[in-house]
């Protein structure tokens, strides 16, 4: 863990280079681990996806417990009407991306027809983020992650403050298990934070991973780290 108390620099905002796009489905139930399979599905239809190295997707998840920190022992995700498919992606894409309203993708058996076009949604200037997913090497210790993790935030300009490690998991490809821990920053400044949103953090983003999203106010685990 990583907790510095000194008062943030305020910096200038930068211009926006992605944005989110959400789009509504039919889909009733995922494979828990979906992240090679739904990516490779959209893939198929965005050609340009791939190689497109602002472009991301946002896994697809359901309601957890422990604020986000813990989730359902299972193989398989419940999902409701209101559950959406979000991708980031260049500004520019923003009409290549529609492409995507009403095709069916088969995931692993499961049926995900999207419905209707993707709906435009800003990338928001919050001093906290969340990223479910960053790869890391399994061997390293939580002080080890955290450790690379600053050093690749600083190699694109963000600085690191406060950084809490979460939960472990593993996203199943073809070829390997990759091992993944998530993240949340605080004190973020606005610039700092539309930027770590647009560059990630790390490999993987076409699966998911090292996409960071706004989070709660973290003052409740500060008020627990002034009281130790």
């Amino acid at each position: 863990m990583l907790w510095q108390d000194d008062d943030p620099i305020i910096e200038e905002n930068p211009p926006q280079i992605c944005i989110d796009v959400a789009f509504s489905i039919d889909c009733p139930s995922l494979p828990f681990d979906h992240a090679y399979a739904l990516s490779q599905a959209i893939q198929r239809v965005l050609l340009w996806f791939e190689d497109e190295i602002y472009a991301g997707l946002h896994l697809i998840r359901v309601a957890e417990s422990g604020n986000g920190w813990q989730r359902p022992d299972t193989t398989t995700l419940y999902l409701s009407h209101r559950t959406k498919l979000i991708l980031r992606i260049p500004q520019h894409r923003l009409a290549d991306v529609q492409i995507l309203t009403d095709q069916v993708l088969n995931i692993q058996g499961h049926t995900l027809r999207i419905i209707g076009k993707g709906m435009e949604k800003a990338l928001l200037k919050m001093p906290v983020l969340f990223a479910r997913h960053i790869i890391a090497e399994e061997t390293q210790t939580e002080d080890d992650f955290l450790r690379t993790a600053i050093d690749q935030l600083g190699k694109i300009g963000v600085s690191c403050r406060k950084a809490l490690c979460g939960k472990t998991n593993y996203i199943k490809t073809p070829t390997a298990n990759l091992f993944t821990r998530s993240l949340m920053l605080a004190d973020l400044s606005p610039e700092d934070s539309i930027t770590l949103q647009q560059e990630g953090l790390g490999m993987g983003r076409k699966m998911g991973c090292g996409l960071f999203v706004p989070h709660k106010d973290i003052k409740a685990l500060d008020d627990d780290q002034q009281k130790k």
